[in-house]
């Protein structure tokens, strides 16, 4: 796609062998133009030369062609063996101060503004990856780093689909975080926004084509955000027209992903990120609002290039049935694959805070555990109990930091790939948005202690952090925590007591949810734990002794405790 002005009747030429313009299609208005080019498998890597002839007259312009990069170590995707670690850039760590000041976006760089740029860059993740091994992380998820405009520090408005904002750093700085992290053995998931654009992109004045966008500034429709129009086989196209259709939050031009040159566009897009950086997965934001259609050939087209690229579409929902029907690897009743190797799991999340901070029945937890059968695969579900779109787990009226001991013990052992938040691991608090997004204490010049550092660290957040270290040390050492098929071994209102069966390997899981410690007894008839010989505790675990199927456990308030179950 060419921009520039007085494109009406451009026609484009290449000299460079192996590589041909198909077809030339200005737009009117004479703003843009695209050209088809063919790139022959002989085409030598270096410099294209073009021009771009109108009747008024001829400008040079030239790319580079590159060969493909060596795919080892690289587009490596996600799996059960992996511990995503969410991060916001802004909010992290500052490891350039030079770039908190930005030419022509001046005031947007405030450390005491909550919606201001505070300082936090990609050069800083990098400084943090040791940090983030020695947790226990195997995967960072960031939040976009694609240029922004004024003070959208969270990078989900997009002004230049292929450039890096310059609060966050360089496109040098993505590789060199990329290329490190993998050193590390941490992967690294992108995030990727394809429903809307910024409102100062310019293409929410001069769109590309006449249907590039749903409406425009002036007359557009206002968001509706439920996906059951989109969802119910029954429901006439109105039902889902505002979701879709709609400008998310009500400004946000939205992106019309059925218009094939968009479609190639985008798809193109996500190749070349891929590429240039050697990613390991995306995390698909807003992923119901855009076109199920659109989603399928861009999975399609990523996944014919690199086939071990790994997909997580952001479905909230609370609801399994609903959720289930955007995860990948079957048609539904529309016909449609979208092609998404999982979607994040947020029934669970729902479910896990109800349980363990408002003391709902943990009949809860197990309902929707209940409903696995409605996804493809429901072991790659992406687990979370928290997120930079909720607030804080630990800040949640009842909450506590036993509470979010507990909370992170049941994420990190039950089915999926768990998800972290940045900060998690301290019990960083925060209310709802933005206070849900503090800067990590001790990534920023001038702040009072390093919480990346033991010793700066209070006796609360160590025992959080030591808690978190510890549960990911044991799910890194135990095949069962990771793979494990989940069996339910016992329930009632107060406990949970589930089985991770992988192999000849057993763990045992019992959560008792009561505020007092409580003794449980648990009957391991037809379960993979029958005719069990010992129990060993692992983690937050007494000593039990066993006695045929039928084992009676005590377990502290508001903990999981965990056991290696030995069976002949």
């Amino acid at each position: 796609m060419l921009t520039g002005e007085n494109l009406e009747r451009a026609q484009v030429s290449v000299s460079h062998p192996g590589v041909k313009v198909v077809k030339t299609q200005a737009q009117p208005g004479g703003k843009y133009a695209f050209a088809w080019l063919e790139v022959a498998n002989t085409a030598k890597p270096g410099t294209v030369a073009f021009s771009v002839r109108t009747p008024a007259g001829q400008a040079p312009f030239s790319f580079s062609l590159a060969r493909r990069a060596p795919v080892q170590g690289k587009f490596a995707g996600l799996s059960q063996d992996d511990v995503v670690y969410l991060i916001m850039p802004d909010r992290f760590a500052d490891g350039d101060t030079s770039n908190n000041t930005q030419p022509n976006r001046p005031g947007s760089f405030d450390r005491k503004a909550p919606k201001g740029y505070h300082g936090g860059d990609l050069r800083g993740i990098r400084q943090r990856l040791p940090y983030l091994r020695d947790l226990g992380v195997t995967a960072i998820w960031m939040t976009p780093f694609w240029a922004n405009t004024d003070a959208d520090y969270h990078g989900y408005h997009v002004v230049d689909f292929y450039d890096v904002d310059g609060y966050l750093g360089t496109m040098r700085d993505v590789q060199d975080l990329v290329a490190d992290a993998h050193k590390h053995g941490i992967k690294i998931v992108i995030d990727y926004v394809v429903n809307h654009i910024g409102p100062r992109h310019p293409w929410a004045l001069s769109p590309p084509t006449a249907t590039w966008l749903h409406g425009s500034p002036q007359r557009h429709l206002e968001p509706v955000y439920k996906f059951n129009g989109i969802v119910d086989p029954h429901a006439p196209r109105r039902a889902s027209r505002g979701t879709i259709e709609g400008w998310f939050a009500g400004r946000l031009p939205d992106l019309n992903t059925e218009d094939p040159l968009l479609a190639t566009y985008l798809l193109q897009n996500a190749i070349w990120w891929t590429e240039m950086t050697g990613l390991d997965a995306y995390r698909l934001d807003t992923f119901p609002y855009s076109s199920r259609r659109f989603w399928s050939g861009w999975h399609e087209g990523i996944f014919r290039v690199y086939p071990k690229t790994f997909t997580i579409g952001e479905v909230w929902d609370g609801e399994p049935t609903i959720t289930a029907f955007f995860q990948g690897g079957r048609k539904q009743w529309d016909g449609i694959d979208t092609g998404a190797t999982t979607v994040f799991d947020f029934p669970l999340m729902m479910a896990v805070r109800d349980v363990v901070i408002r003391g709902a029945s943990t009949q809860k937890i197990v309902g929707v555990l209940q409903s696995d059968s409605v996804y493809t695969r429901p072991e790659l579900l992406v687990t979370f109990i928290g997120n930079h779109d909720a607030k804080r787990f630990i800040s949640e009226e009842g909450s506590s930091p036993q509470k979010l001991k507990a909370g992170l013990s049941l994420l990190v052992t039950m089915r999926g790939i768990p998800q972290l938040y940045a900060g998690e691991e301290i019990g960083l608090p925060g209310g709802d948005d933005p206070d849900n997004r503090r800067d990590f204490p001790g990534g920023f010049p001038g702040d009072q202690r390093n919480t990346f550092e033991p010793a700066g660290r209070t006796p609360a957040e160590r025992e959080i952090f030591n808690h978190v270290q510890t549960l990911l040390k044991l799910r890194r050492e135990n095949p069962a925590l990771r793979r494990g098929r989940q069996w339910h071994i016992g329930q009632g209102d107060s406990f949970y007591a589930f089985a991770r069966e992988d192999g000849k390997q057993r763990i045992l899981v019992v959560y008792n949810n009561s505020a007092q410690a409580s003794t449980i007894k648990l009957d391991f008839t037809d379960t993979p734990l029958a005719n069990a010989s010992a129990l060993k505790p692992v983690y937050a675990a007494s000593p039990t002794n066993v006695t045929g199927n039928v084992v009676t456990v005590s377990v502290a308030p508001q903990t999981a405790a965990i056991y290696e179950v030995q069976v002949p």
